[in-house]
């Protein structure tokens, strides 16, 4: 993405208002922006060429070069694989990022909460997986309201039990006349998340939707990354045993969708296993790999009847992939987990986030107190990985038995070797983990061009929405 923040106008999102951020002004709200910036916007500010140094620590940063490897690195995986990608937008709640997602060929975006969805809308995304139920009735009511407004917008959500469809179908009687909600029916399993427990319940959950006035079948879902958190064989087994038991379900209910169908699994640690288990059932119905139908294609269906135009007894199958983690990726959790980290590839993915940290004290030896903490980093998947050392302009490496304890609300604990120098006023470079749960802490992230720099350069900075 250039300075400027242009989109394609062609894309499945409101290129302009993704442009219009960078008219917005710069304030103290705007975690470690300088005074310099305040009262400009943020053309303004990267107009003045700031660096990374010129902002004050603790930062968070995101690294321009390995996005775009990633989104390359990922588009290609998955056109290669035969399915489809929409992305998990609730990685990052970034506008920015998700029309980059879009510009190279994303299907969709997915998201976790109505207001997540809202916030799309506001940008104009054009279509919407849900990952979720929506139950909530004031969100239901904007939904219909929405799906009226728009016939272009096209949006699926999860249901997992009986209940879920009759509070669904309640809630959306007084919907415009016509509207009706495309919604997956949700396998989970016992142990897991949410997700009707078993084929069985799953079967009795589509028959309620097919009785629904307000809602339409539109195929199954699930998130196999709830029964594993590793690459053991016996987790690698669970994955591919609940994959299984999806496209059963799938297999069970081709005859009775009332629309082209979507299977949609595959965070962003197993989703080679969901291309191994899922990616043929696109070719089951006659059609490998099928074109998704247009936004406007689908929203005629909101206002008609059940399989308007279909054929009842032959859908065609998408499967779509919800990886959302890998366009940042880390240097923790997924580094270790996701098929497409070094060495498991020849074109890995890499880390597009680091946090930066000065030296605030050292109250004794081996230890010294940086000004991050768990407002600033995540540490919900493990704490971060103190890498280089700045002490003033270039980088150096830090020593390998070097590491941080633990994190305070402001202050991360960095032990270190016998002899370990990090003077008072140094910057500590850390790598980190999670993604999801760094970028839920910054409303406005700097983008640099390249993190191992002497000196990066801020090229952008990323709003986000949390």
């Amino acid at each position: 993405m250039a300075n400027d923040g242009d989109l394609p106008d062609d894309l499945p999102i409101d290129s302009a208002k993704v442009s219009a951020l960078h008219d917005r002004v710069l304030r103290p709200e705007h975690k470690s922006l300088p005074p310099a910036a305040w009262g400009r916007t943020v053309r303004e500010f990267l107009a003045t060429a700031p660096h990374l140094d010129d902002l004050q620590t603790p930062v968070l940063s995101v690294d321009r070069a390995a996005v775009d490897s990633n989104i390359a690195v990922m588009a290609q995986w998955a056109a290669a694989a035969g399915v489809r990608l929409a992305p998990h937008g609730k990685t990052t709640m970034s506008p920015q990022l998700w029309g980059e997602q879009l510009a190279a060929g994303a299907w969709g975006i997915t998201l976790a909460t109505g207001w997540q969805v809202q916030v799309a809308r506001e940008f104009g995304v054009a279509r919407i997986l849900l990952a979720n139920a929506l139950v909530d009735p004031v969100g239901l009511a904007w939904l219909a309201a929405e799906l009226d407004r728009d016939p272009g917008f096209e949006f699926l959500s999860w249901v997992d039990s009986v209940a879920t469809v009759e509070t669904m179908d309640r809630h959306l009687a007084a919907a415009p006349e016509g509207v009706r909600v495309p919604v997956l029916v949700e396998l989970g399993g016992p142990g897991g998340r949410t997700g009707a427990r078993g084929v069985e319940e799953a079967l009795a959950v589509a028959a309620a939707v097919r009785r629904s006035a307000r809602l339409e079948l539109a195929g199954v879902g699930g998130y196999e990354g709830a029964f594993a958190h590793d690459r053991r064989p016996d987790a690698i087994t669970t994955v591919r045993e609940y994959l299984d038991e999806l496209a059963r379900l799938h297999r069970e209910l081709a005859a009775t969708y009332e629309r082209p169908a979507i299977v949609t699994a595959g965070g962003s640690a197993y989703q080679d296993l969901v291309v191994e288990r899922l990616a043929a059932l696109a070719d089951e119905h006659g059609e490998h790999s099928p074109a998704a139908p247009g936004p406007g294609a689908v929203a005629e269906r909101h206002h008609a009847g059940p399989a308007a135009g279909l054929d009842r007894h032959s859908p065609a199958t998408t499967v779509v992939l919800r990886s959302g983690a890998y366009i940042i990726h880390d240097d923790g959790f997924y580094s270790g987990i996701s098929p497409l980290a070094a060495p498991r590839t020849e074109r890995p993915l890499r880390s597009a986030m680091h946090g930066w940290a000065r030296t605030v004290s050292r109250p004794e030896p081996g230890l010294a107190l940086l000004d991050a903490g768990k407002r600033d980093l995540p540490f919900d998947e493990g704490l971060p990985v103190p890498q280089r050392l700045s002490r003033g302009r270039g980088q150096e490496a830090m020593p390998t038995t070097a590491l941080v304890s633990a994190l305070n609300d402001q202050h991360a604990f960095l032990r270190l070797p016998e002899g370990g120098e990090v003077p008072i006023g140094s910057v500590v470079r850390l790598g980190l983990s999670h993604p999801c749960t760094a970028f839920d802490k910054w409303r406005l992230i700097p983008v640099i061009d390249d993190a191992g720099a002497d000196r990066p350069r801020v090229v952008d900075l990323l709003h986000t929405f949390f």
